[in-house]
Formats: structure tokens, C-alpha cells, sequence
């Protein structure tokens, strides 16, 4: 596969085939493996790195879970095939920095990703839509063992995983969801959550990780804690955490309604009328309108059914991408006139909201 096919194909995270979940947009997990006697990248020479990536990119692209997917280092990228990729959560943004020596593994369907020599040799990824941990486990738990029987990981008994970065020592699991939050933040609580979140170990980012904002309401929710838990020990933990989290959500979204339900269908109605009549919308105007539709649809006030369109638009509304659909170099100001005008052609086709369950 190349990167174009890749690109101008779908994902579960692209295609209309979506999760039907209100608040968990993704699941993902994510392991962080160094391969035995050799430096890790920050310390490694160009030609070690590349001799690294080689190595790996051989490893991981002969694994079954990766046939005809793509293998390609990030060097021969463009900018816009990368920044595609990051807006697909498939890479990092410290990935397309990479200088020389890193590499990329992406099965065909785009769930199973290996970053090479991004802080670690390897960074081992499995994303899913929905709330889906123990199908993303079981998945990641398989490419990581047949992965092991190929390379000879760095790796302590006492320390366990060995990882560039401490933070990573013993399971050098990362595991997260993207959640739909909407309610909590039209209420004001989500710095109340946050503090939560931080104070029982768990981190809290935007939707692109560490340093992103939240547009769209859509926060990711991590663990942080790797030594001295097993796996399934953090996935539980995270577990108990995220339960907890969308009912807050859930019971926010009921409180709203029964409050102030005038108020919460006039953003909704609004949001809807911009959306089929905007002519110039920035990237987070974009996702903070999709966000109040998508809201609109778990209250019943749109059909069911156009909840996969909006999960498809919010990777779709993003810079690269509606760069990449127009065929051009464009400046923000023609890019907002691009994205408007996809929105309006997207919502031209949905029918009105029916306010008759919230509205009093």
C-alpha cells in the first residue's frame, strides 16, 4: 500500500461506520518497547537509527496483523501526508519532527500503527471506535508477543519494559479514550474533572494529546502510571475512572435538560443553522458546532443515523484534510471557506431538528 491509498481510504475512525457511543469516540493503548544493546533514539546516531528502523520496519511489516498495509520511513513524507496522519491519530507530532532514522508501520485498516524511532524504538498502537478495551488489549497484547518472538526487547525484572523516558518503566502501557464531554463543559465542571481525574493518577488532554486544546468538547483521558502495575490492574483502574466520568457526563446532559432547556436547544438550533449557512468557519468554530449536533443527536433531537457523519466530519473539518480533499495549497482563510462550504453540502441533507423532547 502506498500513502495515498492509504490516505484516500477509509478507517474505522473515518468511515460511516462509527460507534454508536455517546460519550467514547476511541479507545487506544499504546506500548513503548526498546530493542536490547542498542541506544535509544536520543542518544543513537543517524546511521544507528536507521539501521534501527530497518530492522523494526522489516519485523513489524512481515507480522500477519500488518499484511498489505503500509511500511515507509517518515522522511520521504510531505508535510501534509504527516499532518494527515496526525489528525487521524495514527502518528504523533513529535514523530514528524523526526529528522532522519524514524519509520512507520500502519495496517490496512489503519487500527494497528508502530511508530519507529519517534522517544522509543518502537511505539506499538492499537485504536478502536468506541468504548473497547478489551478488544484494543487483546489485539495490541497478540502484535506485542508475535512482535517479541522477531526482536529481543530491552527489559529489566526489576524495572520491566525499558523506555526512554521513566514515566514508562514496567508495562509501558499508555492506555486512553477520546470522550465526548459537551454537557460537562456547557456546565462548568470539566475543571472540577480534571482535578479528579489528576488527583486518582489519571492525565487529561486535549484532542490531540499533550498541548492541544479541547475543541469540540473532546478531551483524552490517559493513565499515567506504568511501574508496579500489570496491565490489567491500569486498565482497570482507567476503567473505574472513565465509568465514572460518563455518568457525570450523562447525568450532566439529563440536568441541562430539565433546567435549562431553552437554553441548550437554542445552541443546538444555532449551531445547525451555521452549519447549513456558514460561508467561513475555522477548524475549532468547525468542531465546536459538530460537537453541540452530536450532543443533539443523543438527545434525540436528530435521527440516530447521523451520528456517523459527524464522527467522520470531526477528523474531516481538520486543516490537512480539507487541504488534501480540495487538491491545493491553501492559506487558513481559504481553508475556512473550503470547510464552510463542505459543511453546508454535509447538513444541506439532514433534516431539521425536532425539539419537541427538550423544549418547554
Amino acid at each position: 500500500m502506498k500513502i495515498n491509498e492509504l490516505i484516500d481510504s477509509h478507517s474505522e475512525l473515518t468511515d460511516t461506520a462509527a460507534s454508536k457511543s455517546a460519550v467514547v469516540l476511541m479507545t487506544r493503548i499504546r506500548l513503548a518497547r526498546n530493542l536490547a544493546k542498542h541506544p535509544f533514539p536520543g542518544w543513537a546516531k543517524d546511521a544507528q537509527k536507521r539501521e534501527i528502523r530497518d530492522q523494526c520496519m522489516q519485523a513489524v511489516a512481515a507480522l500477519p496483523q500488518m499484511k498489505r498495509g503500509l511500511a515507509i520511513p517518515v522522511e520521504t513524507l510531505d508535510e501534509l501526508q504527516k499532518q494527515i496522519l496526525v489528525e487521524r491519530h495514527l502518528i504523533s507530532r513529535e514523530l514528524c519532527h523526526a529528522k532522519s532514522g524514524a519509520g512507520i508501520v500502519i495496517s490496512k485498516d489503519q487500527s494497528c500503527v508502530v511508530m519507529i524511532n519517534e522517544e522509543d524504538h518502537l511505539r506499538i498502537q492499537v485504536l478502536r471506535a468506541g468504548y473497547q478495551f478489551k478488544k484494543v488489549w487483546n489485539t495490541i497484547n497478540t502484535l506485542d508477543s508475535d512482535l517479541e518472538e522477531h526482536l529481543d526487547y530491552a527489559f529489566s525484572p526489576k524495572l520491566g519494559y525499558l523506555s526512554a523516558c521513566p514515566t514508562n518503566l514496567g508495562t509501558a502501557i499508555r492506555a486512553s479514550t477520546m470522550m465526548h464531554l459537551p454537557a460537562l463543559v456547557i456546565s462548568s465542571q470539566m475543571e472540577k474533572v480534571v482535578r479528579a481525574v489528576n488527583q486518582l493518577g489519571m492525565a487529561v488532554r486535549g484532542l490531540f494529546g499533550e498541548g492541544s486544546d479541547a475543541s469540540g468538547s473532546i478531551f483524552q483521558i490517559s493513565n499515567q502510571t506504568t511501574l508496579g502495575e500489570s496491565e490489567d490492574e491500569i486498565i482497570k483502574h482507567l476503567n473505574g475512572v472513565l465509568n465514572t466520568i460518563i455518568e457525570q457526563e450523562l447525568n450532566a446532559r439529563e440536568k441541562l435538560v430539565e433546567s435549562e432547556p431553552n437554553k441548550l436547544s437554542d445552541k443546538i438550533g444555532r449551531a445547525f443553522g451555521i452549519l447549513q449557512n456558514g460561508y467561513l468557519l475555522n477548524s475549532s468554530e468547525a468542531m465546536n458546532l459538530l460537537s453541540l449536533i452530536r450532543l443533539g443527536i443523543d438527545l434525540g433531537i436528530f435521527a440516530d443515523v447521523h451520528r456517523a457523519v459527524v464522527d467522520r466530519l470531526f477528523i474531516e473539518c481538520q486543516p490537512a484534510h480539507v487541504q488534501h480533499a480540495a487538491k491545493g495549497t491553501f492559506d487558513p482563510s481559504q481553508r475556512d471557506l473550503l470547510r464552510a462550504e463542505k459543511l453546508r453540502m454535509e447538513f444541506a441533507k439532514m433534516p431539521a431538528p425536532d425539539f419537541s423532547n427538550t423544549v418547554r
